[in-house]
């Protein structure tokens, strides 16, 4: 079995808030949607690749019209995320939700709405069944927050 530490991804922002403003940012340098969906993509291409024996039915968020898999550590009072999907668009976005919801307190998460997912328009842009399963994930780990 790989060291699945290595997987979960570290916060690149020092609060949810500023990685939300970093990603509506970079989204601002194109100039239309078909670019951000390549950068979307790129950026999926980057996150830590989720082990093999993660991506089951005990990991799979319901909700998303592709397979998208989470799984989370606690580790000195913060909460890590790693995930993964078998869409290339799909993985992109569960990179955005890790950039911003990983590697924070459950307070901070619980405390960072998924709005930001409308407020970017990144759920306007997408399929009505995409925009339903990043809302999905974006509950998932907000669920997982609370527990």
């Amino acid at each position: 079995m790989a060291d699945q530490t290595s997987c979960f991804v570290q916060a690149q922002e020092d609060t949810a808030t500023d990685a939300i403003t970093a990603i509506g940012d970079e989204l601002a340098l194109f100039d239309d949607w078909m670019e951000r969906y390549q950068y979307i993509i790129e950026l999926g291409r980057k996150i830590p690749p989720l082990p093999e024996e993660w991506q089951d039915e005990a990991h799979r968020i319901p909700g998303c019209q592709s397979q998208v898999w989470l799984e989370a550590e606690e580790r000195e009072g913060l909460l890590f995320f790693a995930g993964a999907s078998d869409a290339a668009i799909v993985q992109g976005l569960v990179a955005l939700l890790l950039r911003v919801y990983s590697g924070r307190t459950r307070e901070e998460i619980l405390a960072t709405s998924p709005t930001f997912l409308h407020d970017l328009g990144l759920v306007k842009a997408l399929s009505a069944n995409r925009g339903n399963g990043v809302e999905a994930m974006a509950q998932a780990i907000r669920q997982r927050a609370s527990v």
